[in-house]
């Protein structure tokens, strides 16, 4: 199998929402970085077959594939390196998903944790089906999430600790493909957690996520970033009383963004018994500094999706060219090639 010696990077964004503080620290922060590393080839791409799983809002699907775009290209995206596209411009990711399907054993999908989680409500709820309300897209996503990633043989895909079962699926469909077909057609991708490990919390202290309507978006105006800064939840101690850091929403948020110098001098003001108003000041101030630029580039970036659509034509021509080549080896290899 021909690879390059770089390391293979794959990250899917599923569009559903507007990018929000949470999704910067925890996957476009690193996956950025990584973009700019020569010796890593990325591949980033707009997850929106996923999104209609979720969401059958034609609008917001289209809205939030505008704005993700716009977010990773904002904040420095290197798409020159990096190979950023759609995938719904891939017709070749839906062919290899049918594929690996044939060869996915239905048992492995009904351990999938979000069809367990969907039956286990409705026994919770009393439903006598308890397949109610899941669609197949829900049910075979896994299939779908292994034909990105196995599509173009990543080495490392960076998930949640949640998804880790995918890329083990993702695993299991390569090696039954590979045994049934008897060579080796895929390589086996690696689950790449983030060492920081660290879900960012939202303005009530719980998990940062639109489903609970607790998020910071990345690029809100400055008005209603001070605005939501305000509304994080803290505790009733006064100015004076020394404060506990570590189990502060205020002051996670902070330290995702400061660096460690700075977020020594915000954890001395907090055993100094830092008032939350002046906190929060400080909070506001640092990442309305941090966000300025970017922020900028968002929103004209925002009302050109002209230029968005023609890098996302660049990379899905990238990314076709790749696909073509494996989807005819996969097809002569299941008995579905040419003649001659």
């Amino acid at each position: 199998m021909s690879q390059t010696a770089k390391t293979r990077v794959l990250t899917g964004i599923t569009t559903t929402g507007t990018p929000h503080l949470g999704n910067y620290v925890g996957a476009i922060k690193p996956a950025i970085e990584a973009s700019q590393d020569p010796s890593v080839q990325s591949f980033y791409f707009l997850a929106d077959y996923h999104a209609l799983i979720k969401c059958q809002d034609p609008k917001r699907v289209q809205e939030s594939r505008l704005e993700i775009a716009a977010t990773w290209l904002a904040l420095g995206l290197d798409t020159d390196n990096a190979i950023f596209y759609r995938q719904s411009d891939l017709m070749e990711v839906q062919e290899l998903s049918w594929m690996l399907s044939c060869v996915c054993a239905k048992g492995l999908m009904n351990r999938a944790h979000a069809y367990k989680a969907a039956v286990a409500d409705n026994e919770e709820a009393g439903n006598q089906d308890a397949d109610k309300g899941v669609t197949m897209g829900l049910f075979g996503y896994p299939v779908l999430m292994a034909a990105d990633i196995l599509m173009f043989n990543a080495n490392k895909v960076p998930v949640g600790r949640d998804q880790i079962q995918h890329i083990e699926m993702a695993r299991d469909m390569a090696g039954r493909f590979n045994h049934l077909y008897k060579g080796q057609y895929f390589t086996l991708p690696e689950a790449v957690v983030s060492e920081k490990g660290e879900v960012l919390k939202g303005l009530d202290g719980r998990k940062m996520s639109k489903s609970y309507d607790n998020t910071i978006p990345l690029f809100s105006t400055e008005k209603k970033l001070q605005k939501l800064v305000r509304k994080i939840k803290t505790n009733s101690l006064e100015p004076g009383e020394p404060k506990d850091p570590d189990t502060c929403t205020l002051f996670q948020i902070y330290s995702a963004f400061a660096s460690d110098s700075e977020t020594a001098a915000m954890r001395e003001q907090y055993a100094a018994g830092i008032g939350w108003g002046d906190a929060k000041n400080q909070v506001f101030e640092y990442l309305n500094a941090h966000l300025a630029e970017p922020r900028e580039r968002y929103t004209a970036l925002m009302e050109d999706p002209a230029y968005i659509e023609s890098v996302l034509q660049k990379g899905a021509l990238r990314a076709r060219e790749e696909a073509a080549v494996t989807m005819d080896r996969l097809r002569s290899a299941v008995g579905l090639g040419r003649f001659v």
